[in-house]
């Protein structure tokens, strides 16, 4: 191969041939990383990242230890403390790890389990018949990661210890004092230097450990954190197992149509399955499957052979029951799921997961095992409970109803846009660029401020889409009803992605999707609604992160001829402070966006060179899920009990 290089004496371009130059590569040019040189070298490989993903992932992997020992029965309680001086503890009461001589490492186990990638009881042997750390490279890697780490082991009447600095022994593994139990307790510090941020999330950690505590019936699991003050305390135990899961994800949710939950725990060929589920009023759907208590958040076969059982049981039953003709066509996948809330945990001697990380497990046998499980549990289950079999059955024949009629609505909107061009003349301001990437659609509320900002924007690239009044709120609505409200239907076609089975992000029109409403709160409340739209059916708009609201100032601020913007009563009083007294200025509250000017919209609010935009985001889609059902959905106790644990904390509210 040819390249260009210039030559630093003559400064000219000259031709140098690359398989005949004189650089080195011989067998001293092979780098053997050793120990746990690899971990450190591309951490991203064992942890997925080293934001905060991979930072949490640290504690997640020396738990699941702990975990692994509560499976196979031996430990009971688990222990996860924050210290005050930044460390990090993790103690359980199981066997502890082996701190006799190992025959291939000739040092003690202890510290090959800790220093060694792909050492652990997790390989061959009776030690652990099922455990989540498949790749056993779990407390080794947090070792690695670690600034510096200690491991206390009680077995045998003594405690033994070992320190390590990044992952490297600072002694021999030490045995010290009597002890009259057993355990492992690890304590560690992660390294600032592997990882962009050490700021750990108290309800991301409780999350985890909760569900560890619902898939492992009788362990107790404790959280404290002597960091804060005063200390912070939290504790799991569940006797219902999934049972209670299921019921926990629906806490403030839709109310249920089944007056049992369903459950079933079978072992088939070495494989243990667990399964619960029951149904609500709702059309969310909430899935949770597990592999050896690892939350394989993007399913995997397991997932597979449940939704499999399902679909069929529920066919043949409505079938066998005549609820629907012999001619009529079966349901669907999605019908049989609408309102569903179900947790598949399996427990396997050898999982097969995809990546490190253990998102998706990949053991084929696992999804035939569960098929047949579930469908035989499932198909009694409707037989024993002939009510709950109905209301089952009706709720799916339900969503199978409104699924064809969103399908003919959608195809009608479809193709009224096309027909129209997308354009949507009188409502939408179209831009001028062909450039995606740099058009920008304003979503405003009202003629008002759509005529302020149609005229006070930049036509080469922002279009403005004003909206009459407040949109459906389609948490509550089924797909066809959204297509008959004139406002999302404009919106859709204006965005160009089209919906639910037709949406395709490719397709999008513009780099930025701007939300624009007044500062008060019924312009909170249309964000709302539409932040709602975007969430439940375009989501993909926010993971690609299109979706933006803009900022518009509250108070316009006059001192003689200076003009100033304040976007908030803090924003204010800076304002009234620099300006040095309160007479002589005039202070202008907007009540929305139609109050002002088109040259004040575009100089505060829609000017890229001092506008201010907020990108939305969802850290926690979990949790965002559960917020959208309390705060939009049609369950009012969930709604009320929100609004009185958090009236106190209200800053600004409209009477």
């Amino acid at each position: 191969m040819l390249k260009k290089r210039k030559s630093e004496k003559e400064g000219k371009i000259e031709t140098e041939n690359k398989s005949t130059n004189n650089v080195s590569y011989t067998a001293k040019d092979i780098y053997v990383l050793e120990g746990l040189e690899p971990v450190r070298k591309r951490p991203a490989m064992y942890i997925g990242s080293t934001g905060s993903d991979g930072l949490h992932h640290l504690i997640w992997e020396v738990v699941d230890n702990s975990i692994d020992e509560a499976m196979m029965g031996y430990a009971t309680n688990i222990v996860v403390e924050f210290l005050s001086d930044g460390k990090i503890s993790v103690t359980d009461n199981g066997r502890g790890i082996p701190v006799d001589i190992h025959p291939q490492t000739k040092k003690s186990a202890l510290e090959t389990v800790m220093c060694t990638l792909h050492a652990g009881g997790k390989f061959g042997g009776e030690s652990y018949k099922v455990a989540g750390g498949l790749h056993g490279v779990g407390v080794s890697v947090v070792n690695a990661l670690s600034e510096w780490l200690r491991v206390e082991v009680c077995r045998g009447g003594y405690l033994y210890v070992q320190e390590y600095k990044r992952g490297v022994p600072m002694a021999p593994v030490k045995k010290t004092e009597q002890c009259f139990s057993t355990g492992t307790k690890v304590v560690f510090v992660p390294d600032v230097s592997i990882f962009r941020t050490v700021e750990f999330n108290h309800k991301r950690i409780l999350d985890h450990l909760r569900q560890q505590a619902y898939l492992t019936k009788g362990i107790k699991i404790v959280f404290v954190d002597y960091s804060v003050n005063p200390a912070f305390y939290y504790a799991f135990s569940f006797s219902g197992g999934i049972k209670s899961f299921v019921e926990y994800v629906n806490k403030d949710g839709d109310p249920p149509i089944q007056s049992k939950i369903f459950y079933t725990h079978k072992e088939k060929d070495n494989i243990d399955v667990e399964v619960a589920l029951y149904y609500t009023e709702g059309i969310e759907t909430h899935e949770f499957s597990f592999a050896n208590n690892i939350h394989t958040v993007d399913g995997g076969m397991h997932i597979t052979g449940f939704r499999s059982a399902l679909t069929r049981t529920i066919n043949d039953y409505i079938r066998s029951n005549n609820y629907i003709k012999e001619a009529e066509e079966n349901l669907t996948g999605d019908d049989v799921r609408e309102g569903l809330i179900a947790v598949v945990s399996v427990k396997l001697r050898e999982p097969q997961f995809e990546g490190q990380t253990k998102a998706r497990l990949g053991n084929p046998e696992s999804r035939s095992v569960v098929e047949a499980v579930v469908n035989e549990a499932f198909k009694e289950f409707l037989e024993k409970y002939p009510s709950d079999g109905r209301k089952i059955a009706e709720k799916c024949l339900l969503a199978a109803k409104a699924r064809m009629a969103a399908k003919a609505a959608r195809e009608t909107i479809l193709r009224k846009g096309a027909l129209e061009g997308l354009t949507l003349p009188g409502k939408l301001a179209d831009c001028q660029t062909k450039k995606i990437e740099e058009a920008e659609l304003f979503i405003v509320e009202g003629d008002s401020a759509g005529g302020s900002a149609k005229q006070g924007r930049d036509r080469r690239f922002q279009a403005i889409l004003p909206l009459r009044g407040k949109i459906l709120n389609v948490e509550k609505a089924q797909l066809h009803k959204m297509f008959s409200n004139t406002e999302i239907r404009s919106l859709i076609v204006a965005l160009g992605t089209a919906i639910a089975d037709e949406f395709n992000i490719s397709k999008l029109r513009y780099g930025k999707i701007i939300l624009m409403t007044d500062a008060d709160v019924d312009g909170s409340h249309i964000r709302t609604l539409l932040l709602t739209l975007f969430y439940r059916h375009l989501l993909q708009i926010i993971e690609n992160g299109k979706l933006y609201l803009a900022q518009p100032p509250l108070y316009r601020i006059q001192k003689g001829r200076e003009v100033y913007y304040a976007y908030n009563d803090e924003d204010k009083i800076k304002t009234i402070k620099l300006l040095g007294e309160e007479s002589g200025i005039n202070i202008q509250r907007y009540k929305g966006l139609g109050e002002m000017n088109p040259d004040q919209l575009w100089e505060t609010t829609m000017d890229p060179n001092v506008r201010r935009l907020k990108i939305v985001t969802i850290e926690d889609a979990k949790e965002a899920d559960r917020l959208f059902d309390i705060l939009m959905g049609s369950n009012v106790e969930p709604r009320k009990r929100f609004i009185q644990i958090h009236a106190a904390s209200v800053k600004n509210l409209d009477i």
